[in-house]
């Protein structure tokens, strides 16, 4: 299955932009396919965290439950599928640039697509590649019109 990589500049600082995507709550201020998104148990988010949700694709409707498996604020956060039928890790990297943060996504998907898994990777990674360019898109976007400063 295939791998995706997108990339975004924020106008924010990278330590400000970690906090807010290690927040399993604010998935759904920029996907639009997140339906609900919440930490599992409570403390501080961390190595280990988990995060459960319900996500909505094109008619599809999955659970899912996923750990960070790496944890290094503010340069890189992963998180990896432990629950649901899809098998998924997500990789943050985050990087200052001149006024802000290039912040990379890398989805790697291994199965769980439903009738996408069909579909040859090519075109798999266009579907991924516009979902996921459209997200950081939104990202960049919530993030600006609601500064922390």
């Amino acid at each position: 299955m295939p791998a995706v990589e997108e990339s975004v500049v924020i106008a924010r600082p990278p330590e400000e932009v970690f906090d807010f995507l290690s927040k399993f709550e604010n998935l759904a201020l920029y996907d639009p396919f997140v339906r609900t998104s919440a930490q599992v148990g409570d403390g501080p988010v961390g190595l280990g965290t988990r995060g459960r949700g319900k996500s909505s694709y094109m008619g599809q409707s999955s659970d899912w439950t996923v750990e960070y498996t790496e944890f290094d604020p503010p340069r890189r956060m992963v998180s990896r599928s432990v629950e649901g039928r899809r098998d998924v890790t997500v990789t943050f990297r985050f990087q200052p640039v001149n006024g802000g943060t290039r912040v990379t996504e890398l989805i790697e998907v291994r199965s769980g697509l439903g009738f996408l898994d069909k579909l040859p990777d090519r075109l798999v990674s266009q579907v991924l590649g516009w979902s996921l360019r459209s997200n950081l898109k939104n990202l960049a976007n919530w993030l600006t019109e609601h500064s922390q400063a």
